[in-house]
């Protein structure tokens, strides 16, 4: 079943930032993260010349684990794998706004759609429609995985 806010977004480009051997996807529709179109406009307005939204996954949170949104506007020396400096990462790119994910991370929300969220009480990048999720917390920043 196709998500609807999937559908809604605009086209996605994908790009890779491997650059040597290392964990490869078999194309631009596996391991894919989608941006919405509020989280495009989000990140235009906010980040500045080079910065992008990294999102990582971490153990913790009332699920288990959960999702850490920050701007940066570098790829880390702990992006890269070893010491043959293999970068990790995957940016997804959409109307000029990047997110980054590493390749740990991506195994966690790969087919969800990231999306900026604004209420009365807080705005919010968040991750919607992760199809790897179980369940997750009523804030939605933490999650439960598949088995």
């Amino acid at each position: 079943p196709a998500c609807p806010a999937r559908a809604a977004a605009s086209p996605l480009r994908w790009a890779s930032s491997v650059s040597e051997p290392g964990p490869t996807e078999s194309g631009p529709s596996e391991g894919q993260v989608f941006l919405s179109e509020s989280c495009v406009k989000r990140l235009l307005e906010i980040a500045e010349g080079s910065e992008f939204l990294r999102l990582q996954v971490e153990g913790g949170g009332c699920s288990g684990f959960q999702y850490k949104f920050s701007l940066d506007t570098v790829i880390n020396p702990d992006d890269r794998q070893g010491q043959r400096s293999v970068v990790v990462v995957r940016v997804f790119e959409q109307g000029g706004a990047r997110v980054v994910v590493d390749v740990d991370s991506l195994a966690f929300v790969k087919g969800s759609m990231v999306d900026f969220s604004q209420e009365l009480i807080r705005s919010s990048f968040q991750v919607l429609s992760n199809p790897q999720a179980e369940k997750g917390c009523s804030c939605g920043t933490s999650f439960s995985v598949k088995l």
